[in-house]
């Protein structure tokens, strides 16, 4: 994959840039975790230090009809503010009039025709506004779109640092991690997850099972799962997993369970993971807690995707709350697979105590699988040179 270094000079030149900006907003249009454009800001500086213009493209949610509360004004402003070098970044609300500045931030490029198509005329129009191209926006990587992808074959191209980092971590803990490799895999459904588990009992020492995708498991054994959320269509796979990975599949010894999916609900720790009728299973149990955290302290790798239950609601945090804690002080190398589990670390005070948080979840959970991402393999695949 080419970097950076593979660019050679930009000094002058005017860099299209694709970032993943799809922050989270509120009712008020109020950036509510910048955490996704502090990620790029290496890339952009280390591009403007070289002399380079940038063109910013971006989505921001899935419009339908150009709605306004999905501009990426607020993202604009935000962006240089972090800067904070008092440079201005211009927002172009149209391909048809960029105005020639420093930074320019496309409006959100999903309010073009085509944009999620891999259109190569809108990819067309992208590169008559730059001479040369850099994606730095893994979380978007797993799409081929005109913005990540088609305009990658029109100009010379290049990962960005954050987007170099992503990959080569994410590739670098299957193809050589330090031993004992543990992946900790929760969340709701064993289908959603089932390639990334299927990787792992390849490859990791233990895989520990939380979430609601830990009850097709006690299903397929035989156990209650009472009104816990279970998948049926995973209890199958769940019953194959278990077979093929024996005992390197770790599952819950005890779980807390609610009356209702409520913060303000009746709960009780249950010391076993039969569920009693009226009851749902909505976070691991002060056992399984201190078992894994045992298990995460030894290990030389840690791949972390997934909450251990609902870990939104105060009552059923621990688990997620304690595994959190554990990949934090774990002393060899730790990754954390983005989405939910990105979110807690962040709730809980820990996310600056990993090696790696993936900015990424869907494109890290498909790289982990083995799966192509578009917009990788067009840097490695197209030779657009200068």
């Amino acid at each position: 994959m080419r970097t950076l270094d593979d660019l050679g000079s930009v000094e002058e030149d005017r860099v299209f840039v694709r970032v993943d900006f799809n922050v989270p907003l509120d009712e008020h249009q109020n950036i509510t975790d910048d955490s996704r454009i502090r990620a790029a800001l290496p890339t952009l500086e280390d591009l403007r230090n070289q002399g380079a213009d940038l063109v910013l493209a971006a989505h921001l949610g899935r419009p339908k009809n150009r709605e306004p509360e999905l501009s990426l004004r607020p993202v604009a402003q935000r962006l240089e503010e972090l800067l904070g070098n008092g440079e201005e970044v211009v927002l172009a609300e149209s391909l048809s009039d960029v105005p020639d500045a420093g930074i320019v931030m496309l409006e959100n490029v999903r309010f073009n025709e085509g944009e999620t198509e891999d259109d190569p005329e809108l990819a067309k129009q992208y590169a008559a506004l730059a001479d040369a191209y850099v994606n730095d926006a893994f979380g978007a990587a797993h799409r081929a779109h005109a913005s990540n992808h088609a305009i990658a074959k029109l100009l010379p191209s290049a990962a960005g640092l954050l987007l170099q980092r992503e990959v080569e971590t994410l590739e670098g803990i299957l193809a050589d991690p330090e031993r004992p490799l543990v992946a900790i895999v929760g969340g709701a459904k064993v289908t959603d997850k089932l390639g990334v588990l299927e990787a792992f009992l390849e490859r990791a020492d233990t895989v520990l099972i939380g979430g609601a995708m830990c009850f097709p498991f006690f299903a397929g054994d035989g156990h209650d799962v009472g009104s816990s959320l279970c998948e049926a269509e995973g209890i199958e796979p769940a019953r194959r997993i278990i077979a093929e990975g024996g005992d390197k599949v770790v599952l819950p010894v005890d779980l807390v369970a609610g009356k209702a999916f409520s913060a303000d609900t009746e709960t009780q720790v249950l010391d076993g993971v039969d569920v009693p009728e009226g009851w749902m299973g909505l976070d691991v149990g002060p056992r399984t807690v201190e078992r894994y955290s045992e298990i995460i302290g030894t290990a030389g790798t840690v791949f972390w995707n997934g909450p251990m239950g609902a870990f939104e609601l105060a009552p059923f945090a621990e688990g997620t709350r304690a595994v959190a804690e554990a990949v934090a002080r774990a002393k060899g190398t730790t990754v954390v697979g983005g989405g939910d589990s990105g979110a807690a670390l962040v709730q809980f005070g820990f996310a600056d105590d990993v090696t790696h948080l993936s900015t990424g979840g869907g494109a890290a959970l498909e790289l982990i699988e083995g799966k192509t991402l578009p917009g990788v393999e067009v840097l490695r695949e197209s030779e657009v040179l200068r």
